[in-house]
């Protein structure tokens, strides 16, 4: 009998430590990174006009940042600057001065996924790379690395150096661009399918590409049972950037009759040219100049269509983490490179700095995180690495300029780690946002733009010239000054201060 007692105990205190030892464990952390995909492109947000029950089921189940950042770009393709960034953990300039390590084969156990290597976990990704460093050399399971966007249905090769000729020349880019250009340029215009796999673009190979990296995170998920490492997934979908593919069950969701035109609609940007966002900019060469209602209605129904697509992949994956018993000690983290305008304030694309552009969703779920709940603090995206070394018990390196978002999340911080948010694209746009109030600068058109963000979410109505807001403007652009000190922003704007600030 006291044989039976003591190996009750001793099974007893077993299972105590081992269940001690799994509390103590180090979380899972998987990190869901979207392409172009807007802060207000989710349903749970107010867009009732689109379909995403499992991001909805993120924000429903995690904490949301409403008001989360990207810094800005070099170059057109915005996504390089953020996501480099976002794995280096370093400011917009700052990261563009260290990538060129990376180029030489540098740089690259300062990254992400070395860090959380380095913490012991087994760490993963697929998807979109865009990053100069080999995926390889950062991350230690890799699968079919995608490149910055599905490849277009080129004509010809003389295509190509013809576009290469007129970057950044104000030429119309649709005069040399492929099929899926320039279009529709009228109700009767068939010149493209989103739905039609004879394009290529995320059919290439034969299954759509948001399918093959759900496929992958799934069999990566599978096999973590037999290992006793915590896991890291970076899971990187092209969705929803263009070329905006997705299977018809998906387009025919949203009949053009239940879109609607953005509330900031224009048929042209008056300041398209001096900001970089003239007909030469590819993503703006998507659809024909003066805008019409009839293309920024089918350009939306293309976008909604993949990114409910991309939603089912989503859960999907949030499936086989809970089917393999480990959603309980796993973490999610979800947001996307940069918006995309989409049709608001005639503009297409993610290279200006409104909100539709610049701003994304940013959800986090996970043990003891509060469910359902709202935080309105400003945020940068690339928090979510800094957020995921202090999960994984790494301690911040010196050289991270973002944060981690715990403290906000738990409660004990109830503002902003940041006095303001900075944003630029190339030499031709700066902005900062502070205190509710967005300023934002046109350095090759001397022009600053002034936009109470709470009154005005739209970025509606200029306040710059305003009677009443001139030390608003001189006391943003003072703070915009310092920050690009801050930032090591060499752009000089101080011209602008004396032709337009007191």
């Amino acid at each position: 009998m006291k044989k039976l007692i003591v190996f009750a105990l001793l099974v007893s205190l077993v299972s105590c430590l081992e269940q001690k030892k799994e509390e103590n464990s180090q979380p899972n952390i998987v990190f869901i990174f979207a392409d172009d995909l807007t802060y207000s492109a989710i349903s749970a947000f107010g867009n009732k006009e689109i379909q995403t029950p499992n991001l909805d089921r993120l924000v429903n189940a995690g904490t949301t940042f409403s008001h989360a950042y990207n810094m800005g770009g070099w170059n057109g393709a915005v996504c390089v600057a953020s996501r480099a960034m976002m794995i280096s953990g370093r400011s917009v300039w700052n990261a563009n001065r260290f990538r060129q390590e990376w180029l030489v084969g540098k740089g690259t156990d300062k990254t992400w996924g070395k860090l959380m290597e380095g913490a012991g976990y087994d760490t993963y990704m697929t998807g979109k790379w865009h990053i100069d460093a080999n995926a390889e050399s950062v991350f230690q399971n890799v699968v079919n690395v995608r490149p910055g966007m599905p490849r277009d249905a080129w004509k010809n090769d003389e295509m190509v150096e013809n576009l290469k000729s007129i970057e950044g020349r104000n030429i119309p880019a649709s005069k040399f661009m492929p099929v899926g250009y320039n279009r529709p340029l009228s109700e009767n215009d068939s010149s493209w399918s989103a739905a039609d796999s004879k394009y290529g673009g995320y059919w290439e190979g034969g299954k759509h590409w948001s399918e093959v990296l759900k496929d992958d995170a799934l069999g990566f998920i599978a096999n973590t049972k037999n290992s006793d490492k915590p896991f890291f997934m970076y899971l990187a979908f092209n969705a929803p950037h263009d070329p905006r593919q997705a299977p018809r069950e998906y387009l025919d969701k949203y009949p053009l009759e239940n879109i609607s035109i953005p509330k900031s609609w224009l048929p042209e940007y008056p300041f398209k040219d001096g900001i970089g966002n003239g007909p030469g900019l590819r993503d703006e060469a998507l659809a024909p100049f003066p805008r019409t209602e009839y293309a920024t209605k089918k350009h939306i129904q293309e976008y909604y269509a993949l990114i409910t697509h991309l939603d089912d992949q989503i859960g999907a994956i949030l499936d086989g983490l809970e089917v393999s018993g480990q959603m309980q000690n796993t973490y999610v983290i979800f947001t996307a490179d940069h918006g995309l305008a989409i049709g608001r304030h005639g503009l297409l694309g993610k290279q200006s700095q409104f909100d539709h552009s610049i701003r994304v969703p940013f959800m986090i779920m996970g043990p003891e995180i509060p469910r359902g709940k709202i935080n309105p603090s400003d945020i940068y995206l690339q928090d979510a690495m800094a957020t995921s070394l202090e999960l994984a018990g790494v301690q911040k390196p010196s050289y991270l300029y973002f944060h981690s978002v715990m403290d906000m999340v738990k409660g004990y911080q109830d503002k902003s780690q940041y006095n303001a948010i900075y944003g630029a694209y190339i030499n031709l746009q700066r902005m900062i946002r502070k205190d509710g109030f967005k300023l934002i600068v046109y350095p090759e058109l001397d022009k600053v733009l002034l936009y109470d963000m709470e009154q005005d979410p739209e970025e509606m109505k200029d306040l710059s010239e305003v009677e009443g807001y001139q030390s608003k403007v001189n006391d943003l652009f003072q703070d915009l000054l310092s920050l690009q000190k801050e930032l090591n922003d060499t752009l000089d704007i101080s011209h602008i201060g004396k032709k337009k600030v007191l």
